[in-house]
């Protein structure tokens, strides 16, 4: 699979279309609570106001990343990294992880770019030049592990 063939999209929540939303709704619910069998309130307040990363393969959602802005006006953070099952071991991870961070570098520079990695992702994180700042926690029953990088 040619990895040019996946179109990049950065929007804001407000910038999405309907159909766009309910997708990224759904593939984020599909590996976040019916794959890691966790139940929790996956569509949350603070994707409001959002930005939204996500690379599709014509009409069909393969990665996502969610930008979040904190009022504290020092760091920044994104989460809800997602490559869609089929799409895995294709390496799209590394791909939308490196496009949230471009797209923070652009619009957060001088911002700290604060994340809670799932733990068993540390050293993916560690590739990027993130650094842990916590111990291993549970979040939702699931180990979880606070992460910085200098932008």
């Amino acid at each position: 699979m040619n990895m040019d063939e996946f179109e990049l999209k950065i929007k804001t929540t407000d910038e999405l279309t309907n159909q766009e939303l309910l997708t990224i709704m759904q593939e984020r619910v599909k590996v976040f609570v019916v794959e890691q069998d966790c139940p929790y309130q996956e569509i949350d307040l603070q994707d409001n106001d959002a930005t939204h990363v996500f690379l599709m393969d014509g009409a069909k959602l393969v990665a996502y990343t969610r930008i979040i802005e904190h009022s504290d006006g020092e760091h920044v953070s994104f989460g809800r990294v997602l490559v869609v099952k089929e799409y895995r071991r294709l390496h799209l991870g590394r791909k939308i992880v490196a496009a949230t961070l471009a797209e923070l570098r652009v619009n957060h520079a001088g911002r700290a770019i604060k994340i809670a990695g799932q733990s068993y992702l540390q050293a993916f994180y560690h590739s990027f030049g993130f650094k842990n700042v916590s111990d291993v926690y549970l979040e939702d029953g699931i180990p979880h592990v606070d992460m910085v990088l200098d932008n």
